[in-house]
């Protein structure tokens, strides 16, 4: 987007203010329609710390830097970040558990509140 979305802003801040995930959301991205649950920046790097220190002895060291605390530091969110979040590919998402995103919100193309439908079959 040439111009940021302040009403895409206010949801994010809303998100972090509150400490929910329960806000689902669909953007459009260059290249790629992404759904799943807005996190607060503090919870999503805490899963994506939790996954790589869970994972092989290589991704353990790249867990730190999850870990680390956010830079927003009250200033209005510039990343909009998912949990439980799939790319959707034609009639299925992928991947098929769920992923974490983190996208741009200049970026962000489309957006609509809610997730959008698709078939796994």
């Amino acid at each position: 987007m040439s111009t940021t979305d302040e009403l895409l802003v206010a949801l994010a801040a809303m998100v972090e203010s509150e400490g929910s995930n329960q806000m689902t959301i669909t953007v459009v991205v260059p290249g790629a329609v992404i759904t799943g649950r807005l996190a607060p920046e503090r919870a999503w790097r805490e899963r994506v710390a939790q996954v790589l220190g869970a994972g092989s002895e290589p991704l353990q060291a790249f867990a730190s830097l999850f870990a680390a605390p956010e830079t927003g530091g009250g200033q209005k969110p510039t990343h909009l970040h998912l949990h439980r979040a799939k790319i959707l590919q034609g009639s299925f998402g992928l991947p098929h558990t769920g992923g974490m995103y983190r996208v741009a919100i200049p970026e962000v193309s489309a957006w609509t509140v809610g997730d959008l439908g698709y078939s796994d079959e």
